[in-house]
């Protein structure tokens, strides 16, 4: 039995731990006798496999990467935004939905857009080129063959690989192409958002504009009321009017994206209850209009009139500036390095293969032989041998073998 000595371990007899040790041994020398008696096997086969993967790789057909780089359109801070701010009343219409994280990912995302996959494979006829039955699968070909990626300093790599390198240098600088023309219809950048957004409030406020003006011709007043209305309060007024409006707009345009409490939209409310509080003291200051009926509508009408006029002068102003900014930044997409053909070809790696089916033969043949060995040590064992013959024998009823007599 086991004893405890003076140090307070148990001692166990080599009777007991002495098997366990010896089994532990045994097995090792005979997995390494094993490995000894195949040796031949194990040595020559991979190598013999490897040499087969490298003849192997000589016969596959070339491929050749195209590399081009370019430089995505940069977000500047654009001329108008002084005239905004002297303004007090549109500096938020066009900075509420710019303003991206990194420009360079969503650029990524348009190279690798269905509209500029189609326009490739339309292009340069890949569905014949690929062999593809449907368009979608030459989609995903091209997608397969096409490698992007975007560097900190903001150039975008492209690289496209094809049997060709003609052709894949020639794909390469195409993808530029159908980016330049999904940008052009495409608001992208700061500059393009507000040259987008000002052109539509250009043309709302000109129709505004020519209906102000029928309705105030249509008033039909004389001379001697042109004299008695007073045209400089009640454009005075409008302006202040116009400005409260674009005012609202710019409000409207903040609360997109910022709290009711942050200090930019307290300042912008301060400013409106300014503008309403000037317009109350013009409108009470404003010298009464005569007491006809045809000078009070002429009135309301030219107050009408210079507001639409206010408002469509500020919206031309900024569309103009706009159309500025985007020429100036460029919607343009700058190349950095145009693909050329390519000398050497990327794949196949010849080297790479012929090592890692070497690799992968030896491991498969080195389990091969562990296992073949475990096979013949259980035949010998008669409840071992009667376990592998029940499995044999289900493994023919699974096929559908006849069983052996």
């Amino acid at each position: 039995m086991a004893e405890i000595n003076h140090t307070g371990v148990t001692d166990t007899p080599a009777s007991a731990g002495g098997p366990l040790a010896d089994d532990d041994e045994i097995s090792l020398l005979d997995l390494l006798q094993t490995m000894v008696e195949n040796l031949r096997l194990l040595v020559l086969g991979p190598l013999v496999i490897g040499l087969a993967a490298l003849g192997a790789s000589f016969q596959i057909a070339p491929t050749y990467s195209a590399k081009m780089q370019f430089l995505p359109p940069q977000q500047q801070q654009s001329s108008a935004t002084a005239l905004l701010q002297s303004l007090g009343s549109l500096g938020g219409l066009a900075g509420a939905a710019a303003g991206l994280k990194n420009p360079a990912d969503q650029f990524l995302g348009f190279l690798k857009s269905q509209s500029v996959l189609d326009a490739m494979v339309e292009r340069f006829k890949l569905v014949e080129r690929y062999e593809a039955k449907l368009k979608e699968d030459a989609r995903k070909t091209l997608l397969a063959n096409t490698r992007t990626a975007a560097g900190k300093d903001g150039i975008i790599s492209l690289e496209v690989d094809d049997k060709d390198p003609a052709f894949a240098a020639e794909m390469a600088n195409a993808y530029v192409d159908e980016l330049r023309t999904l940008m052009s219809r495409l608001a992208i950048t700061e500059a393009q958002q507000r040259r987008l957004f000002f052109e539509t409030k250009v043309q709302e406020s000109k129709a505004d504009l020519a209906k102000a003006d029928s309705l105030l011709r249509a008033t039909g007043v004389n001379a001697s009321t042109l004299k008695s209305s007073p045209a400089a309060a009640v454009e005075g007024v409008a302006r202040l009017k116009a400005a409260i409006t674009a005012q609202d707009i710019k409000i409207g345009s903040m609360r997109g994206y910022l709290a009711d409490g942050a200090p930019e939209i307290k300042q912008a409310l301060l400013e409106l209850s300014t503008l309403r509080q000037e317009l109350r003291k013009a409108e009470k200051d404003e010298p009464a209009a005569s007491a006809s009926g045809a000078a009070d509508s002429y009135v309301e009408r030219f107050r009408d009139y210079k507001y639409r006029e206010t408002l469509y002068e500020l919206f031309t102003k900024q569309y103009e500036l706009a159309r500025v900014d985007e020429s100036r930044e460029g919607a343009l997409i700058q190349v950095v390095d145009a693909a050329q053909p390519p000398e050497r070809k990327s794949k196949p790696k010849k080297a790479q293969i012929a090592v890692i089916a070497t690799l992968a033969a030896g491991f498969a043949l080195l389990l091969f032989v562990f296992v073949r060995q475990a096979l013949a040590n259980a035949s010998q064992d008669p409840e071992s041998a009667a376990k592998l013959a029940r499995i044999r024998r289900a493994f023919r009823r699974a096929l559908g073998l006849r069983q052996s007599a």
